[in-house]
């Protein structure tokens, strides 16, 4: 029987440290092929575009998710997860949970990997589900002191600071300027549906991690390239991916693209992650596909207390999906 699960089902299922466990266990197996993971696609349509980002989890599973722009206020993302074996579905996930979840965990995969141990301030720029899920992800790897944000609305920074307070039990408050949510800072999250650079690479201090999970291409992007000139070290969820955006994503292209390192190859030990105290690391957050699915499996997986790959212990809105 195929299993259907609702986004209050998702929230109410799965939890920060699981989400975060899993991608991480994601992005280590796209790394070492046994997760394939091709760029999304998209079909356009009337009224904005269809996309498809699918995964195999190779002899396991395979699947897909899928999303629009048409800018509806009550779309909804559909995961499904068929089984390798007799292509039979698995599982259906109906909403926005496991996108926004995955999108977070995958932030919070980066700051557990990059950002240095002692970690345990952190400022955010936007208010809305993805800079959420980037809190509620972050909370789970570092013991987090206070949160500052900003947003272009009072209201809408205050509600947000509030939220981190009353569900997370972290000590957030609301900032005037971009400014004062980024100085001093050990973690800094752009999540913004804004196409032009919101915040000055000059003012991270040394030392500071920073993830946007915005756009982020030529011509459009929520950060400038004083920003990439300012990383030590360069980080991207899917190499596939960053090289597949039209117009291409800043971080793609020359000279860039030289310094652009996979994060799972990070994770599995190939390549260096923070070397000192006082570099600056930058995660692009692309949305690897195949992350939906993995969440999916994991979750269907703990119903029937299975073990094995994908099982636990083996391994922005929606504007500002990263896209």
């Amino acid at each position: 029987m195929t299993v259907l699960l609702s986004d209050a089902e998702v929230a109410a299922r799965l939890d920060p440290r699981t989400a975060v466990a899993t991608i991480r266990e994601a992005l280590v197996a796209a790394y070492e092929g046994r997760l394939v993971a091709p760029p999304r696609v998209s079909a356009p349509l009337l009224g904005g575009r269809l996309v498809v980002a699918a995964g195999e989890s190779a002899g396991n599973w395979y699947g897909f998710c899928s999303y629009d722009t048409f800018g509806h206020s009550e779309a909804e993302q559909v995961v499904a997860l068929h089984d390798a074996g007799t292509g039979r579905v698995r599982a259906i996930a109906v909403g926005e949970e496991i996108g926004s979840r995955r999108t977070g965990a995958l932030g919070g995969v980066a700051v557990d990997a990059l950002a240095r141990p002692e970690a345990d301030t952190l400022g955010v720029i936007g208010a809305g589900g993805q800079a959420w899920a980037q809190v509620w992800a972050i909370a789970a790897v570092r013991r987090l002191r206070e949160v500052t944000v900003h947003s272009r609305t009072p209201a809408g920074r205050e509600k947000f600071a509030a939220r981190v307070r009353a569900e997370l039990g972290i000590p957030a408050r609301a900032v005037s300027r971009v400014s004062e949510a980024v100085r001093g800072r050990d973690v800094v999250v752009l999540a913004t549906t804004s196409p032009t650079p919101v915040i000055s690479a000059a003012d991270l201090r040394p030392g500071t991690h920073l993830s946007t999970v915005g756009y982020k291409q030529v011509g459009r992007a929520e950060f400038g390239t004083d920003l990439l000139d300012r990383a030590d070290l360069l980080v991207t969820d899917s190499m596939a991916q960053a090289g597949a955006y039209d117009p291409p994503m800043l971080a793609a292209v020359p000279p860039y693209a030289a310094r652009l390192r996979p994060l799972g190859a990070v994770l599995a030990g190939a390549v260096p992650g923070r070397t000192t105290a006082d570099q600056v690391t930058v995660f692009c957050a692309v949305g690897m596909a195949g992350g939906e699915v993995f969440l999916l499996d994991r979750l269907t997986r703990q119903d029937a207390g299975a073990t094995g790959p994908g099982a636990p212990g083996q391994e922005a809105d929606r504007a500002a999906r990263p896209e």
